[in-house]
């Protein structure tokens, strides 16, 4: 087998995603033949070298394993959490070691991948692919066309300007003061949707992510999981 990188060689084991296991590395959680290693360029034969991590050797697992999660609230997207908060793969009990594919925040629910195919998610995660995923957003008051068209070209959060997104009203609930809008995006940075609503002054009671790409789980019971078919996977190679 020909060297690869070391970062590739852990995501592909299903440690995490290819740029966790960068700062593994980094911060010397890694160990090449009995030595700890920080350099990101290195490359190892893993027919011949032995990479411990964790205090165990890492294997890889030639089966790629890649299952779609219907996360309930109160589940956090780590596999350890310093908190001992329940984890989506305490709902996932697979043999295999599997990460998760991006985040969701613990009190938001709804279509999370799980895989030990570190390529996957490096293809699912990164910008440049434009994955969309749509959430359903439940808001406190209603919203104006004014504020829907601030959301739709870009708002400021954390000092950058989200990308365009597309929204649209599903339900405003005047009794109950509430508004339901879908809104789909393809980035995905930290608690994105929460800091783009308050943004323009609304409030999130309640967020669920209803699809990624081209997969959903409206078939898909809160708490369930289910493997994605060829098909489902293939699909991300389009993009």
């Amino acid at each position: 087998m020909e060297e690869i990188r070391l970062q590739k060689f852990l995501a592909n084991a299903g440690i995490a995603s290819r740029r966790k296991c960068e700062e593994l590395i980094s911060n010397g959680k890694v160990k090449v033949n009995g030595e700890v290693v920080k350099e990101l360029g290195t490359k190892i034969n893993p027919n011949l070298d032995e990479v411990i991590y964790n205090g165990k050797k890492v294997e890889t697992n030639n089966e790629k394993i890649y299952i779609l999660l219907n996360k309930p609230i109160g589940y956090v997207t780590t596999a350890k959490d310093q908190f001992n908060r329940n984890s989506v793969l305490d709902l996932v009990k697979i043999k295999e070691r599997i990460v998760p594919v991006g985040r969701l925040d613990m009190y938001t629910s709804g279509a999370l991948i799980l895989t030990n195919d570190g390529d996957f998610v490096n293809k699912v995660i990164h910008p440049s692919k434009k994955i969309d995923k749509t959430y359903i957003v439940t808001i406190k008051g209603e919203i104006t066309k004014e504020e829907i068209n601030n959301l739709e070209e870009g708002v400021i959060i954390d000092e950058y300007k989200t990308k365009p997104a597309k929204v649209k009203i599903i339900k405003q609930d005047k009794e109950k003061k509430q508004t339901r809008i879908a809104i789909t995006i393809h980035e995905g940075r930290n608690r994105q949707i929460r800091k783009m609503c308050k943004s323009i002054g609304k409030k999130v009671l309640a967020l669920h992510r209803t699809q990624i790409g081209n997969i959903n789980v409206k078939d898909l019971e809160i708490g369930k999981w289910r493997y994605l078919s060829i098909d489902e996977i293939n699909s991300f190679n389009k993009n």
